[in-house]
């Protein structure tokens, strides 16, 4: 159960507009819910802007959302992910599994996945890249695609903060870590 209560059906009309908009017509998430709880949250949260596919390919944008996640022992968000857009960002189940359970020189990634993942990883534990991660980033990714990758990892630091200090319930759906 949710440290603090979800909206619940029916939703206000500019509510069930934005909720229609960001799932597409599916249920909305718990966490969309107990956010637009509190107007000013639900407004900040939206306005984060990272909702949307940004400069990265999904598949880039799931590895750093997953790590991001699995790092801060967000159950709950990854779990979202890996259901609903594992399979699309072409992840396979070793590379679910290391998202969780292995470092970035997993022989699952690609040498550009592996300083993408070194970099999440690296913001995780000290908010800072070392100059020789931001180069190993930077001969992959350009300044669009590196500004995009820390926005995520704080933002889905922040979307971790949420769903574990509230204890969002995971949802029905969702992947489960693996052991």
């Amino acid at each position: 159960m949710s440290r603090i209560a979800p909206l619940a059906p029916p939703y206000a009309p500019e509510i069930r507009g934005q909720f229609d908009r960001i799932m597409r017509g599916a249920p909305p998430l718990t966490l969309f819910r107990v956010v637009a709880s509190n107007a000013r949250a639900w407004e900040k949260f939206r306005a984060g802007g990272l909702l949307d596919r940004g400069p990265l390919s999904l598949r880039e944008r799931e590895i750093v959302i997953d790590r991001t996640c699995a790092l801060t022992g967000c159950e709950y968000e990854w779990g979202v992910h890996i259901a609903i857009f594992a399979k699309a960002a072409g992840l396979g189940e070793a590379e679910v599994r290391a998202t969780v359970h292995e470092g970035a020189d997993a022989s699952c990634w690609s040498v550009p996945e592996q300083a993408l993942i070194s970099a999440v990883d690296a913001l995780h534990a000290k908010a800072t890249l070392t100059d020789a991660e931001f180069a190993a980033l930077s001969s992959h990714y350009d300044d669009a695609k590196i500004f995009e990758i820390i926005l995520l990892c704080g933002f889905y630091r922040t979307v971790s903060y949420l769903a574990n200090g509230l204890r969002l319930p995971l949802e029905g759906n969702a992947a489960r870590f693996p052991e």
